[in-house]
């Protein structure tokens, strides 16, 4: 077995009053003026307004920068590093979900490192830590509030860039319920399928380990005995509660792990169509697992009972058949569209968009490296 490195933020705080204690801490870390990094619709809320007052009863100055898109820009990593500059911050605060994360993590990078954010597109290209990061997660599913992994589009190339680097690790995250109360269904069902692609890339990837595959099979089951809930009930508590705690072992699943085609295969559909990542995710992932099932139906078996199959007497084959029917039903149930025709996504496209995936650093680890037409197969299948 080749050598495992295993990422996470030092500090982690999860559960009610987590945001309370996580300032407390921020405090004590001796940070005095904090770029706020979220987007419009966090900031009518309300909820950035209150991230600055409580940071200020905690003597530490803020300035909001609320200019993240929903798949954020190198011109939104440029206009918040302005902000940034100007203000002389000493640390990023992301608060959302993986929109301003990621948009906080370029901001930081770049912060520290110079130059522009696309210098950094692949693994472990910055030289220095980025400036201090505290992540406050709003929503349960992209785990980027504790990942490596930031995802920026380069709107003159219309492709998301994957920038996979352990200096954009946040050096706090935080992962309170009752931040998450106000999460549309839509977005709730959405981050949730996202959440569950993290764990089943996780879980067949070749770079998997003993120690991922705990956090994704226990992922994948907490998804499925809670996902439809926090849906359908908004208000239940214990549901986002265990949302938050499942998304954030699918993080730690796939932080390490790597992922797959999915993922890259995501990214190409928003960076070309400015489409919302968890849709693309959950619409791809069962047609992405039937390809990997020539390889790796022993391991599409295991997902099957964690998603609460009765998989025994059943072979790998019939267990990864299971595996994928199950995902599919799960989708259903929290009202994701079907295909990507209802998307708009282009037929015409499709040869583009795969040869993009191909070059996406998360098709990596793939269990079985595919062709530029095995690809545009699996999108023409989504459809």
């Amino acid at each position: 077995m080749t050598t495992a490195t295993f990422y996470i933020p030092s500090v982690n705080i999860i559960g009610a009053n987590a945001l309370e204690e996580a300032l407390d801490a921020m405090h004590g870390y001796g940070y005095r003026s904090a770029l706020i990094v979220t987007d419009i619709m966090l900031s009518k809320l309300g909820m950035a307004d209150n991230v600055q007052r409580l940071l200020a009863a905690r003597d530490i100055k803020s300035v909001i920068f609320d200019g993240t898109h929903p798949n954020p820009t190198t011109a939104n990593v440029k206009a918040g590093l302005d902000l940034l500059n100007q203000h002389r911050c000493d640390c990023v605060v992301s608060l959302g979900g993986g929109s301003p994360h990621d948009c906080a993590k370029g901001i930081a990078l770049v912060a520290t490192n110079g130059g522009h954010i696309c210098d950094y597109e692949g693994v472990d290209r910055s030289a220095k830590p980025q400036l201090p990061m505290i992540a406050i997660n709003t929503t349960a599913g992209t785990a980027s509030e504790m990942t490596r992994f930031c995802i920026i589009t380069d709107e003159s190339r219309h492709v998301k860039m994957a920038i996979v680097d352990k200096h954009v690790t946040p050096v706090l995250s935080v992962n309170d319920p009752a931040l998450m109360v106000g999460m549309p269904a839509s977005l709730t069902a959405a981050t949730g399928m996202d959440a569950l692609t993290h764990a089943i890339e996780a879980y067949v990837s070749t770079a998997a380990t003993p120690i991922t595959d705990a956090c994704a099979l226990k992922a994948i089951a907490m998804i499925s005995q809670n996902l439809t809930q926090a849906v359908a009930q908004g208000n239940n508590m214990a549901a986002r509660e265990a949302m938050a705690y499942a998304q954030f072992l699918a993080g730690m699943a796939f932080n390490n792990a790597s992922l797959g085609y999915v993922h890259a295969m995501a990214h190409q559909l928003g960076g070309f169509y400015d489409l919302p990542h968890g849709v693309c995710n959950a619409i791809l992932l069962p047609h992405v697992q039937r390809f990997n099932s020539a390889l790796a139906a022993g391991r599409l078996r295991d997902c099957a009972q964690a998603l609460g199959c009765n998989v025994s007497g059943l072979s790998d084959k019939e267990g990864a058949a299971l595996c994928i029917e199950t995902i599919q039903a799960l989708a259903r149930q929290v009202h994701i569209p079907a295909g990507l025709r209802e998307l708009n996504v282009k037929e015409e496209d499709i040869p583009v968009l795969a040869a993009n995936a191909l070059k996406d650093a998360c098709g990596l680890t793939n269990p079985i490296q595919a062709t530029h037409e095995e690809i545009m197969a699996i999108f023409h299948a989504a459809m």
